[in-house]
């Protein structure tokens, strides 16, 4: 969607419940994912895919366009609303299970293999610190540019380019050197 276009429905959607679904339905899958890649729990992703939504219904009318797209005030808002679950708790992430391999998959061999590589990738994401990890969702899961993802996260661009980084540093120096070519 256009820029024009996309400021337009906001600022409808301040006044029009129906131009807030119409919002709602394009942001969703999005804000979905990345609020699952957070948390590695569906039925918690949901619950923070509503508050987010919820809030950003509430609080609409305050939203006021900065440069940035609208997505990047809903990430704002997934962040604050998975840290306020996670506030005061230092659990471990479940990780994802792997999915069923797809009936007549030509080698299923390699399928395997490139499945337990992303598994143990995240898996290894999943363990850095909580901004680092972020950054990495937000430019590899959700493939933000630094810019963007310096909004969501209330950072400079330098800051962000220091957190990944240091999380891909970090992450040659926990993953096996077969790993070495995936992150550069």
């Amino acid at each position: 969607m256009p820029d024009f276009e996309e400021r337009e429905l906001v600022e409808r959607a301040k006044e029009d419940p129906d131009a807030f679904g119409a919002l709602y339905d394009r942001y969703f899958p999005q804000i979905y994912r990345f609020a699952y890649s957070r948390v590695r729990d569906q039925s918690l992703a949901e619950d923070v895919t509503s508050e987010v939504f919820f809030k950003a219904l509430r609080n609409i009318k305050r939203y006021t366009y900065s440069g940035h797209p609208f997505s990047s005030w809903l990430y704002q808002i997934t962040l604050n609303a998975i840290a306020d679950h996670y506030r005061g708790q230092h659990g471990e992430l479940e990780l994802e299970e792997g999915a069923s391999l797809p009936s007549g998959a030509p080698n299923v061999d390699d399928e395997v293999v490139r499945r337990d590589r992303s598994r143990r990738v995240w898996s290894a994401i999943d363990q850095l610190p909580r901004h680092q990890r972020a950054a990495m969702v937000l430019k590899f899961g959700e493939d933000k540019k630094i810019e963007e993802i310096a909004q969501i996260m209330g950072k400079s661009a330098g800051a962000v380019k220091l957190l990944l980084h240091r999380a891909v540093e970090r992450l040659r120096r926990e993953l096996p050197p077969e790993f070495e070519a995936g992150l550069t």
